[in-house]
């Protein structure tokens, strides 16, 4: 019987495949309509039809994608279900309310066979207008100076290929007047061109069309505001990059500081205090410390009182306070050894905190990224070759490795383990080479293409 009805229940979800694959593509796709009419105007989700900023672009586009991806998805399920099963039946009607506002109540019947080819129809216009959308085709006008007018290629052949963004990106008018040029320019019976089609393509420079355009942009009645808007875009997107970079500050050292006194300290010395007696020295580095100290103690006693500096001791005294001294000093270690343990803790929640904080909230990241780009790329030449050549001398010049091998040492007391000199001498070796590599690297890949004259500035003042 459970078998039975497994199968029955196996059988009626392969059935209802086909209509829940097209009921989650025509969701997706309404989704997207919404998306056009709420903040496009009906236009698609591009920024030739919204005034937004980059973050809100990269959250619509992201919002595009994912919507197109699912309807790509579970349009092939439905492709796929529906050369096994048939769609729900035909004579199954639906019922359509009207809006809320209408006047009179109606109630409109309507067939699932209709609805069927609606739902299709929705979902292909929506794949189809983004399909064009995305699409970057490319305009090739072939012009041959051969004597039997054909349009054959020849060794003399001109080729015009304008992309549909290069002609966008330079303005209207630029590319309305392209666009003419190449339509308006016929050939003759004879096979040769009626007026040259560069001289009419480039009859002014695009510098001069630039500034014609700036002009333009300049006398606009509206330009105030729009320098306004594109301010308060620009002032909202870094007070939230610096908000978001104080964040991952703060956030991991207050989780780090909170979970040790009131989380993991508590539980820590609880630990310790239930069982035998605590370990005093976590590693033989602060046994030795200890020890060390101690002498030192003992020493200065004895030579203050050689001096005179302290009234005359016997040797019972100065055993005893010693023995104080010692106590003390267990005492110290002691503690020294329970906050390296809640260090070791408290650590691992703040670097869980801040994981938490890159993943959940990745728009912010995106934001801090473009700022920190916008900081880098507009400095002049030379400052880039200052903070370059500080960097590198910082983390792999000459005289790196004694910074890396403090930072080493401080780390590693830190977590309270024994600081190795195999490793932090193995570290520093690698380590600095690896990100020297990247670093030039970079240079390389990027800013010397971004940015030659600042590359050549870094190499003339690092001779």
């Amino acid at each position: 019987m459970q078998n039975s009805g497994f199968f029955r229940s196996a059988q009626r979800w392969l059935f209802r495949t086909p209509d829940r694959a097209l009921n989650q593509a025509y969701e997706a796709a309404q989704m997207i309509v919404a998306i056009e009419r709420e903040y496009f105007g009906g236009n698609p989700i591009s920024t030739r039809y919204g005034s937004y900023g980059d973050s809100a672009m990269e959250y619509f586009q992201g919002e595009l994608k994912k919507y197109l991806n699912l309807i790509k998805v579970r349009m092939a399920e439905f492709r796929a279900s529906r050369s096994i099963v048939r769609v729900s039946e035909s004579r199954v009607m639906e019922v359509d309310l009207p809006a809320s506002e209408a006047d009179e109540l109606a109630v409109n019947v309507i067939d699932q066979q209709a609805m069927f080819f609606r739902k299709l129809r929705l979902v292909d216009e929506v794949l189809a207008r983004y399909a064009n959308l995305d699409a970057n085709p490319e305009r090739v006008i072939t012009l041959a100076n051969g004597s039997n007018g054909s349009l054959e290629p020849a060794p003399s052949a001109q080729v015009l290929r304008a992309k549909a963004t290069q002609a966008r990106s330079s303005g209207p008018n630029l590319a309305n007047q392209n666009g003419a040029a190449a339509v308006t320019n016929p050939i003759n019976p004879d096979g040769t061109r009626a007026a040259g089609l560069s001289d009419r393509v480039n009859v002014l420079p695009r510098s001069i069309l630039r500034t014609v355009d700036r002009i333009r942009q300049d006398l606009d009645p509206n330009a105030e505001q729009e320098v306004v808007k594109e301010f308060r875009n620009s002032k909202s997107k870094t007070t939230a990059a610096i908000r978001f970079v104080l964040l991952l500050v703060i956030v991991p050292l207050l989780t780090q500081q909170f979970t040790k006194a009131f989380i993991v300290g508590p539980i820590v010395d609880r630990v310790r205090a239930g069982g035998t007696e605590p370990e005093v020295f976590l590693n033989i580095e602060m046994e030795e410390e200890a020890l060390h100290e101690l002498q030192q103690f003992e020493e200065r006693l004895r030579f203050e009182v050689l001096i005179g500096k302290a009234p005359p001791l016997s040797e019972l005294n100065i055993e005893q306070r010693v023995r104080t001294k010692a106590t003390e000093i267990e005492d110290d270690y002691r503690d020294r050894s329970a906050s390296a343990v809640k260090n070791v803790f408290s650590d691992i929640l703040a670097a869980i905190a801040f994981a938490m904080l890159l993943v959940y909230r990745r728009q912010d990241v995106a934001n801090v990224k473009s700022f920190m780009d916008e900081i880098v790329y507009g400095l002049s030449d030379s400052a880039k070759a200052f903070i370059i050549i500080l960097f590198t001398d910082t983390f792999v010049g000459f005289h790196s490795p004694h910074g890396w091998e403090i930072l080493l040492e401080g780390l590693s007391r830190h977590l309270g383990l024994p600081a190795n000199r195999d490793f932090i001498f193995l570290f520093i070796a690698t380590f600095p080479v690896i990100l020297d590599t990247i670093f030039k690297y970079w240079i390389f890949r990027y800013l010397n293409r971004i940015s030659p004259s600042a590359v050549a500035t870094y190499k003339t003042m690092n001779e």
